[in-house]
């Protein structure tokens, strides 16, 4: 690993977005509203999308030519770690995820037409999975695409095709889309589909899909590992609450060791998870060599923040007993983020594994 990796810097403007996306985010999506939205077809508040559209989250990396703020792709990790220890759901990374991928392979024309639109509000989504389950994004089998996240709120659908024997990029409107179908997904505070591409002409294609591609899965893996790393220091301080009030034996049992300790060490993860999130948000688009530094950081940060999220929900559910495996508990909502976190992008051991193709 290059010796300046080691440097992280958490700059002026990701304090104030972090205050700001903590403030909103807390007032916005107490748990109580996340369960009500369980149940929601659409499963996220049309207001709050409005509203942080309104507050330039939307554009924070997109150009200022292009309708946004400018700013760099580490500034949407406080957003992602507000809304993860929120469990606030809205289509922001989907929608970011399509806008970045425009910026690195988009024609000039597909940039000034869809940026503006992605910056002020237009929802969008990407669709690259298939049933095969494999996390190569190039891998393009089908026209099935699965796991398509927040399709039926979207305007706009960015989906690898298969066009003159390669992988490419296609914008498909949604109201082209005719039938899609609802999954069931361990993690009911989000909305995934299954689909089939329909017809696209040459003018749907982006024209470079290879930098698209690699963009799609930095920034995704970026913006997941934030929203791992919140949504563990809210699980411990929900243990915490419990271990401090809960009596056993005529003492809060957050007295006893055995559960001192373990929490503890769920602390002391997430920390390390928090670390290497910003880590990633300083590196996350230096490039070196043969290597890059932003994807050694950003993979180790969510492989960090999967390991802190899971022990941390594992914890939880244990100490509160009985109680912890029934629905009704908090850490169930936690344990669940963590499990379909790691179906997308790849989970913590592929990360690994791939960390040490990149560091060996």
């Amino acid at each position: 690993m290059t010796a300046h990796l080691s440097k992280i810097a958490l700059s002026e403007m990701q304090a104030e977005l972090r205050d700001q996306a903590m403030r909103f985010c807390a007032d916005r999506s107490p748990v109580s509203k996340v369960r009500a939205l369980l149940t929601d077809e659409r499963g996220f508040d049309p207001k709050d999308w409005t509203d942080i559209a309104d507050l330039g989250w939307l554009g924070v990396a997109i150009p200022e030519e292009h309708g946004g703020l400018g700013m760099e792709t580490g500034d949407l990790v406080p957003l992602a770690e507000g809304m993860g220890r929120y469990l606030m759901a809205l289509p922001f990374a989907s929608t970011t995820l399509a806008a970045q991928a425009i910026l690195a392979g988009g024609s000039d024309a597909q940039k000034a037409d869809w940026l503006p639109k992605l910056a002020s509000g237009t929802v969008a989504t990407i669709a690259l999975f298939e049933p095969s389950g494999a996390w190569a994004l190039n891998a393009v089998d089908g026209k099935t695409k699965t796991f398509v996240m927040d399709l039926d709120a979207s305007d706009v659908v960015l989906t690898s095709v298969r066009h003159g024997g390669e992988t490419r990029l296609a914008l498909i409107p949604r109201d082209r889309i005719e039938t899609s179908r609802r999954e069931v997904i361990i993690d009911e505070t989000k909305r995934s589909y299954t689909f089939d591409v329909p017809e696209f002409g040459e003018e749907d294609l982006l024209p470079s899909t290879a930098p698209a591609l690699e963009r799609i899965e930095l920034v995704a893996n970026l913006l997941q590992a934030a929203e791992l790393s919140g949504a563990s220091m809210a699980c411990i301080d929900y243990t915490l609450d419990y271990l401090k009030t809960r009596k056993q034996f005529g003492k809060t049992i957050g007295a006893y060791q055995a559960l001192k300790h373990p929490t503890v060490d769920a602390f002391v993860e997430s920390e390390k998870a928090r670390s290497l999130v910003y880590a990633a948000a300083t590196h996350v688009d230096k490039q070196g060599g043969n290597r890059s530094d932003g994807e050694i950081a950003v993979r180790m940060a969510n492989a960090q923040a999967e390991k802190a999220l899971s022990f941390a929900a594992d914890r939880s559910i244990q100490f509160h007993g009985g109680f912890g495996f029934t629905y009704d508990c908090d850490a169930q909502l936690y344990r669940r983020r963590a499990m379909f976190a790691a179906s997308q992008f790849g989970d913590a051991a592929f990360h690994r594994a791939r960390l040490a193709e990149l560091l060996l």
